[in-house]
Parts: structure tokens; sequence; C-alpha cells
């Protein structure tokens, strides 16, 4: 029988005794710490890598043998530098638990902080404001996270504020850990600033508007100081145009001058010319319905634009014709005239309608937008008359009989709109609304005086990572003696999915009431209040639900007959804006038990 040499069996004998002692990985703890540092610690183990695998005695030992080092290291980016650790193991069969027991310790704080910039950018009282928000501060725990955003944050400020040639003098951070101190020691030397140079248009493959309308938007002058905030204007102010699909805006840095005036070459790519729609619709009191609508985005080498629109159903038809030119004087925007005709034949109201508006509106600033128009109304409505038990009308002869009343109103009117929130699709923080002025002076084109003030707004919050508070509300009122001559259109009403959940649309207010197997007609009132909370808790980065509590009334005289509904809703994050499926109960006698609302777009 041949011999087995010492050394392989010394070898086969360490294998075995290996195996022998391999173990799975059941669970890794670590105690002691927040949930930041906790986390941090746990990507920085390679223990948990390990989890659910057999590891072999050796493989184990390496790895509590490293515990410790890594997670000394992964409390260095927090302040942490001597923290004092204990990897517990314990052992039951062939399963192994792993126990972190952590105090992090004293904390490292800035003793010195040394932050600077030489040079022309010195004297920037902007970059200025930066040093002095650098974080960590003297006397803060030094987080290396604060320290990076900040340094990277100032190097962009440079940069954004026309310093092309900024570079680091100094980039130091000495940690003595014997007195738990760092000292920061930053210095950037500016060089001189930059300059806005001549700014050049190219539309690619082809020109739909003339240059001269786009150079309109170029605000600046040549050889005016470089800030990025007039690059990102210039882009905001090119896509609210609508015409280009791309919109490219490059500062060509390595050709400036000897005046260090920075060229800016725009590269315009068109979009589509014509917007298409079409859809289908169904209401109680309108029936069936169709809506085909055509949008040409730019008509001339004017960048002129014009919209065409029907809404066609069985009781209730919308025309509109629109045209806008763009306007870049006082504030970047459109002069628009609009016509619209309506004929509304219901069985409680036989309405038609044609307004002629020509408005002008501007963007004051990121946040604001504001409108002035002057309109011109004439309407012709009449309410289904009470009818005589003894002599009924015969069918499709309700209106006989009724007495129609004729208005026109010319009267101008001023809108605010503010929107300061974090996301239009989805806002988790923010707020935003409107605020609209109209009257009319009787003689002076309009059948009656009267003055009118509307006003909406939205208040969102997030909490946590996963939930959001939505409060919304509505308040307006119609200053007139002589509310009978106001047309329908001119009016306020609630109810409906945008204004009182659990009532149908135009529920609530003044009504005709129901008879005959009719439902109740809402007339309108002279006020409307509506306010709003609702709680969204989303399950997963797209689904989620919502609780909600609506209140409110449309109402004539000085005070609100409140009515509230509650309700569920399910959510789905959607490309275009919140899906939202609402279930909700009016408390207080609503014609129906429940309604179903389902809306989808952005917010605002």
């Amino acid at each position: 029988m041949p011999r087995v040499p010492v050394y392989l069996a010394a070898v086969l004998l360490l294998c075995a005794s290996a195996a022998a002692h391999a173990a799975r990985v059941e669970r890794v703890d670590i105690v002691g710490l927040d949930e930041e540092m906790t986390e941090n610690v746990r990507v920085s183990l390679a223990l948990y890598d390990a989890i659910g695998r057999d590891i072999s005695g050796r493989r184990m030992a390496y790895l509590l043998r490293e515990a410790e080092r890594e997670t000394r290291r992964a409390l260095e980016p927090f302040g942490y530098y001597s923290p004092t650790i204990d990897v517990q193991r314990n052992r039951e069969d062939d399963a192994i638990s792993v126990r972190v027991v952590v105090d992090a310790g004293q904390p490292v704080r800035v003793r010195n902080s040394d932050i600077a910039i030489i040079g022309e950018g010195g004297q920037d009282r902007y970059l200025a404001r930066d040093i002095a928000r650098f974080l960590p501060s003297e006397g803060a725990v030094f987080s290396h996270p604060d320290y990076e955003s900040s340094r990277n944050q100032l190097s962009r400020r440079l940069a954004e504020r026309g310093y092309f040639d900024a570079e680091f003098a100094s980039r130091r951070v000495e940690v003595t850990r014997a007195d738990f101190a760092a000292d920061i020691d930053v210095v950037w030397t500016s060089g001189d600033r930059y300059n806005m140079g001549a700014t050049t248009f190219e539309q690619t493959p082809e020109q739909i508007v003339n240059d001269s309308l786009l150079e309109g938007l170029v605000y600046w002058d040549e050889g005016s100081y470089y800030h990025q905030g007039r690059i990102d204007r210039l882009r905001s102010s090119l896509g609210r145009l609508d015409y280009f699909s791309n919109i490219d805006i490059e500062p060509q840095v390595s050709e400036a001058n000897e005046r260090r005036e920075v060229p800016v070459k725009v590269t315009l790519t068109p979009a589509k010319r014509s917007i298409y729609t079409s859809g289908v619709s169904y209401g109680t009191d309108s029936g069936a319905g169709i809506r085909l609508g055509v949008e040409r985005r730019y008509v001339n080498m004017r960048g002129h634009k014009a919209l065409a629109q029907i809404d066609y159903a069985q009781r209730r038809k919308t025309a509109t014709l629109q045209y806008r030119i763009p306007a870049f004087a006082w504030f970047d925007g459109w002069y628009t005239a609009s016509l619209q005709v309506a004929d509304e034949q219901t069985d409680y109201i036989d309405s038609r309608r044609v307004e002629l508006v020509g408005s002008r509106n501007g963007q004051y600033n990121e946040f604001l937008n504001l409108v002035a128009s002057l309109h011109v109304l004439r309407e012709r409505w009449a309410y289904a008359p009470e009818e005589d038990p003894d002599n009924p009308l015969p069918p499709n002869d309700e209106f006989n009989g009724a007495l129609y009343r004729y208005a026109t109103f010319a009267y101008p009117s001023l809108r605010a709109e503010y929107i300061d929130v974090n996301d239009r699709l989805f806002p988790t923080s923010g707020i935003g609304g409107s605020i609209m002025l109209r009257g009319g002076v009787e003689g002076a084109a309009s059948d009656t005086s009267f003055a009118q003030i509307h006003a909406r707004a939205s208040w969102f919050r997030g909490i946590g990572e996963s939930n959001r508070l939505i409060v919304r509300g509505e308040l307006g009122h119609t200053f007139t003696d002589a509310l009978v001559a106001m047309p329908p259109s001119l009016r306020f009403y609630a109810g409906g999915d945008r204004s009182i959940r659990g009532y149908d649309w135009r529920e609530v207010g003044p009504r005709i009431p129901a008879r005959n197997g009719r439902r109740a007609f809402a007339i309108g009132a002279t006020s409307v209040v509506t306010a709003s909370v609702e709680f969204e808790r989303y399950f997963t980065d797209t689904i989620g639900a919502a609780v909600f509590v609506d209140s409110g009334d449309a109402f004539d005289g000085s005070s609100p007959q409140w009515r509230t509904g509650v309700g569920i809703g399910a959510r789905y994050k959607s490309p275009v804006g919140p899906l939202k499926f609402d279930i909700a109960r009016g408390l207080d006698n609503p014609d129906s038990a429940f309604t179903i609302g389902l809306s989808i777009g952005a917010e605002f």
C-alpha cells in the first residue's frame, strides 16, 4: 500500500477541519447608533454580504476582525473617530448571529475654519454669503458630507458667477484625534470674472421663427457680467414658447475674447407644428359627447399660435377659437384673443353664451404670472318653469312659457397666479394659488354694476419619505345689488371632484328643487367658500392611498351652511401627474349615497 506524504496529510486535515467548522451567517445586528449611522455601518460591513451563506471558520474569523475596522471607518464621516466597538458572536449549531455594539464616543468638532477666496471673487458679496454659510461651522461636529457639499457648492457658485479660472490654492482638513478637533483650510483663487458675449441662435434642421423674435428674450447687454442664472432664465423663456422639442444653450468659455466675453450658442430643435386632440365624454346633465381640437404651435415666422376646439355633447356644446402673439416687453408673455360660443340645454336650463376675450399675460418672476384681460359677454338663459299638474308640458317642451333673460357685460379682469413648489407634477413642499379680480359698471356696456373676487390656494407638505399632506382652500364673493341680472357664467358653484367631494358637480348651493323624476339643478350663488384636508400614504414609489375631508358651501347672504364630505382614494404617480380615484360620501343630505371621482394630471 502506497504511503501518503506527511505534508499532504496535513493539508487534508486542515481542509477537513475548516469544512467542519463552516457555518451559516443568519443575522447581523448593529446596536447603539442612530438610523443614519447604522445604515452607513451596515453597507460598509462585509459581514452583511455573507448573510445566508455558508462561511468557513477561517473566513469567518477574518470577517469578524474586519468588522471593527469597517465600523470605525464608517463612523468617521459623521465626525466620530474614537468609538468603542464590541463585536459579539453567538453560534447555535451551524447558525451564527453577530452583534456589533457601538459607543460612538466623543465627536470631533471644528476648531478652526479658514474659508476664503483670493482675487476678484473675494469682493463678490454673493460669494461672501456662501462662505458665511459654509458647513460645518466652527464648534460644530465635523461632518464629511456637509464639508464636501459646501466645498463643491462654492466651486459651482464660482463657475455660475463667471469665475471660470477659479482653482484651489489650498484644500486641507487636519483631524487631531487626541484633541477631538478638526482644522479646515480651503482657499480658492478666483481669477477675473468673465462677461456675457454675443448670443447666437441656430434652428435645426429648419428655421421656424425669426431669430429677431428669439433675440427679444435676451434681456442682458453684451459685455455685462456673466451669471448662469441669465442662461437659465433664457432657457425657461424659450421653453414657455413651446416651439422647440430640444433647447441646448452652450456658453463657449474657450472662445472668450480678450475682454473675457463668453459667446453663448443656442441650438434649437423645432417641435411638431400641429397638435391634434380628441376624446369622448359623458355627463348626467350633458349626455354623451366628443372633443376635437387642433393647435398650431407656430403659425408663421413671427411665432403666432392658433387653437380651435369643439366640445360637442347631446345637451352641452362649446366651440373655442384662440389666437396668440408673443410679447416680450416688460415681462415674457402673450397677447391673446379668444372667442367662445356655448350652448347648454338640459332639463332645467336653456343657456347660450358668446364671449370675446382679449388679454395680456406676463411672467413677473419664476413664481408669479400676471394676466390682465378685457371681456365682452352676451348671454341668454332661462330656467324651466314650474309645471301645472293639471296641464303637464309635452315631452321636449320643458321651456314652453319660460321667461328668458338676457345679459350683456363688458368688464376688465386681473389675475395673479403664484406657484412655488418643489415639483409641479407631484409637489411635496410649497404653496400655489391664484387670485382674480373683475368687475363692471352699469351703463358702461354692462347691464348692472358688480365687483367680484375669487381666490384659491393649495399647500403641500411631505411627511417622511412616503406621506404627503395637502390643504386646499377657496373663497369668492360677488358685490352687486342685482344678483338676478348676473348670468350663470358669472356666479359661484360648489360640489364635485375639485370642490367638495361626496357631492355631485354643482350640487352644493342654491338650486331649483327636484321634481317629476328630474334632479335638482344649481342656479349659482354670490359667494363660495370651500376647504379640504387630504393625507396620502404611498406604499411603493408609485402606488398609494388617501383619506380626505372636504367642506364648504356656495351661498347667498352672509353665512354659509357648511356641507361636509369624507372619503378614501387610490393614488398612482403617472408620468403626467397623479391619477386619483376617490370614493366619497356627503354627510349633509347629499343627492347620492356615494360619489366616485376620477382625475389625472399635474397639481398645477
